[in-house]
């Protein structure tokens, strides 16, 4: 049973982040244990908590919004959880307890997090259906541009800003649009329900934030993908110089 635990935790970190992991191995690292750059193997900690919490945090709000029940509660739920989103990395890093479980956990309840929170806004008529199609089909997308890039390279895409950026904006507009904050009325620029924010109707600021993300997330897709197809470029190459015959 040891033998298939350890198998598993140098599986992920591996995976994860290979250069850390093989700096670990050898034991080659000089940040101190719980840094970024030397994740500790401890589970049991308080940024560890607050990602599980914001599991069921999340849970708790798409249960409630399908049923229609108490929407303070399940807003009150999904901001909490939001804002965990952002709490948890922070007290991992200013204490020194960043681990390889937070590093694995974090980015899937993010996207959790993402999934849910428009699923519900759709299921409650605050959000258009394409909203959702676009920020599900955008992460499974990236999702199978990842395991593609796996055979050339293990070393993951590093996150780029915009891309932050875009989801910190897709979570604070989707509190924004579930509690009704900074309401207006909007300019009549078109007359279609599907694209709130330009009909005239009363709507939260919070559905720009919303269309701001959209193009952001569109940006950081693009962006990724150009990216990965320079990596497979790259290690082709490599390969090909490296088989190629003497003499060529």
């Amino acid at each position: 049973m040891a033998q298939v635990k350890e198998r598993v935790k140098t599986t992920v970190k591996n995976n994860l982040a290979p250069d850390v992991a093989q700096a670990q191995a050898e034991g080659t690292v000089k940040t101190p244990v719980g840094t970024p750059d030397n994740p500790s193997d401890k589970v049991l900690t308080l940024a560890n908590f607050i990602t599980i919490c914001r599991f069921f945090l999340t849970i708790a709000f798409l249960v409630l919004s399908i049923r229609g029940e108490n929407r303070s509660v399940a807003v009150a739920c999904y901001i909490v959880a939001a804002i965990t989103d952002f709490l948890d990395g922070w007290i991992a890093r200013s204490t020194q307890t960043v681990s390889w479980f937070g590093k694995v956990c974090d980015p899937i309840m993010d996207v959790i997090l993402l999934f849910v929170g428009v699923i519900g806004l759709v299921v409650v008529g605050d959000l258009p259906a394409w909203l959702a199609a676009f920020v599900i089909g955008r992460d499974l997308i990236l999702a199978g541009g990842v395991v593609y890039l796996r055979q050339f390279s293990k070393r993951p895409v590093d996150v780029i800003f915009i891309g932050k950026m875009g989801t910190a904006l897709f979570m604070t507009g989707f509190c924004f649009v579930m509690a009704n904050l900074f309401c207006i009325t909007s300019p009549r620029l078109f007359d279609v329900s599907w694209l709130p924010g330009f009909n005239g109707q009363q709507v939260s600021i919070g559905i720009y934030m919303l269309y701001v993300a959209v193009v952001l997330s569109t940006i950081t897709a693009i962006t990724y993908y150009r990216q990965g197809f320079a990596i497979k470029d790259r290690v082709l190459e490599e390969r090909a110089r490296q088989y190629a015959p003497e003499g060529r």
